[in-house]
């Protein structure tokens, strides 16, 4: 196995990615996969640890370019999502890899008697990690460690709309990493359909559904696995009884994160009939006193490009036309929306209804929908209908009600009373499921995603089993299968009158 200290200096040492195309990188990766063997432990942990050394050092000027690519974002959200954001899996992949990737047992007892059974959790090869613009660093470091933790060779390419930061990180990557170990993709290297088509030996996607269909697509031609982390229209539900000024401040400022350009925002919220006035004052009231200006506020995150601002008011005007109501916080003495900040205010809409176009499309911005609920059923059909979201978020108690959302729904997460926690664990994935996306990770799922299990058995057994299933069958082959199916008839039986039981 590979040893830090016995690597030398290569002809990928110190080259920028942009000198090779993207097929050179992965022949390139690939080829020093096989020479080098499979990484071992503190060869993984010296990959995890030069990736967040490239983040710290390089702090500041990440969030400048951050800053110039959204046109306006808070410094402070930078550095908490895309800087220390990374930290916290990073560490958890650094001081878990020794441990996920070793050799186990996994039957004891059969190996006592000569059939040894263990399993190996080997790294895929070559990984492409393809970022969205929202979180460009986080939704492509986070996964990158992972894919180093399981012992790949990474291809990444984070989003070229944040192109300020992409230069960034495609500029210092080589003072951290042989282009055999790490590589970052650009725009020069062309477009993410192309990078779709890459054959690597996995494939992950963080942005759209739409497109990540496409990515799937274009994967699927070179059979290529494929992770999904896809958006949605995440439902809130506010349970019947609970705090309204709590569970309205939360969500309120759970839709504001980024300017509401986050997979995991709150895109609409069920409130108790009798409780809808009362929440959507008191949202308001949140946001008024959180944003007493907006226009030349560096803390209010711009819309990240003229043609998301366009959507984003079109989806409003289009509602309001069709008879929703809307309400907005604009600081007095400013003209919102604003389009050459691209800023849109905060915008709560009731009212809404089939026909208009935010019913169906994921938002990512700063409009928050509201619909009254006077049973709890009435919330799950809605959001049953509506496709599996990313996130459920739900204000209230840990109780029998939300047992019956849980249970009468798919989502890939839920979230109570917060935003996104699940994100900080340890022990929790993170993934979607059906339209939101497939496969997760995080923890110790990242590092399955990127590993194969690979099983290994070794037989000393007096019995020969493939003799046994091999011509000619004898007499004592049929008493074998006669018996087999005697034995499974009664275990079977057995197991109906034990569950009939329990009815």
């Amino acid at each position: 196995m590979t040893k830090p200290a016995d690597v030398a200096v290569r002809a990928g040492d110190k080259v920028s990615s942009e000198a090779h195309t993207m097929e050179e990188l992965v022949d390139i990766q690939k080829a020093a996969f096989l020479r080098d063997g499979i990484p071992d432990a503190k060869t993984r942990i010296d990959r995890i640890n030069r990736l967040g050394q490239l983040l710290l050092d390089h702090a500041d000027e990440i969030t400048a370019a951050l800053t110039e690519d959204f046109g306006s974002r808070p410094a402070d959200l930078s550095i908490a999502a895309d800087v220390a954001g990374c930290m916290i899996d990073l560490a958890h992949q650094r001081r878990s890899a020794e441990k996920w990737m070793r050799e186990t047992n996994v039957a004891k007892v059969a190996g006592m008697v000569g059939f040894t059974q263990r399993l190996r959790r080997d790294p895929l090869g070559v990984v492409a990690i393809m970022g969205p613009w929202n979180f460009p660093l986080q939704l492509t470091i986070v996964p990158a460690a992972s894919a180093f933790a399981a012992g790949n060779r990474v291809l990444m390419r984070p989003s070229s709309i944040t192109a300020k930061t992409t230069d960034v990180i495609a500029r210092v990557a080589p003072d951290y990493f042989s282009i055999e170990e790490l590589a970052v993709i650009t725009s020069k290297h062309g477009g993410g359909s192309d990078f779709a088509k890459l054959k690597v030996d996995h494939m992950f996607f963080t942005g759209s559904p739409e497109v990540g269909s496409s990515v799937a697509q274009e994967a699927a031609k070179n059979l290529v696995p494929v992770t999904l982390e896809l958006g949605g229209k995440n439902p809130a539900i506010v349970d019947r009884g609970t705090d309204i000024t709590k569970a309205a401040h939360f969500l309120a400022d759970a839709r504001m994160i980024n300017g509401g350009q986050v997979c995991l925002c709150p895109d609409y919220v069920f409130v108790p009939e009798d409780k809808v006035g009362e929440f959507t004052d008191k949202v308001i009231a949140r946001w008024t006193a959180n944003f007493p200006t907006i226009v030349g506020n560096g803390d209010y995150t711009s819309t990240i490009n003229e043609k998301n601002y366009q959507r984003i008011v079109g989806l409003i005007d289009d509602a309001v036309s069709l008879g929703a109501t809307k309400r907005q916080v604009v600081p007095a003495g400013e003209e919102l929306p604003n389009a050459q900040e691209r800023k849109i205010p905060p915008t709560l809409l009731t009212g809404v209804k089939p026909g208009m176009k935010i019913e169906d499309d994921e938002v990512f911005g700063p409009v928050l929908t509201v619909y009254p609920y006077r049973e709890l059923s009435e919330a799950i059909d809605k959001i049953n209908s509506a496709g599996h979201p990313l996130t459920l978020y739900w204000a209230g108690d840990d109780n029998a009600n939300l047992r019956t959302v849980a249970d009468n729904t798919r989502s890939g997460s839920i979230s109570g009373n917060d935003f996104g926690l699940h994100m900080l664990s340890q022990g929790l994935p993170f993934g979607g499921v059906g339209r939101s996306g497939m496969g997760n990770y995080h923890g110790e799922f990242g590092f399955n995603t990127f590993s194969h299990a690979r099983a290994v058995t070794v037989s000393s057994l007096p019995i020969s089993f493939a003799e046994v299933m091999t011509p000619p069958f004898t007499k004592r082959d049929a008493r074998m299968t006669a018996m087999q199916m005697k034995v499974w008839r009664f275990l079977n039986r057995r197991a109906i009158k034990k569950s009939n039981k329990k009815r």
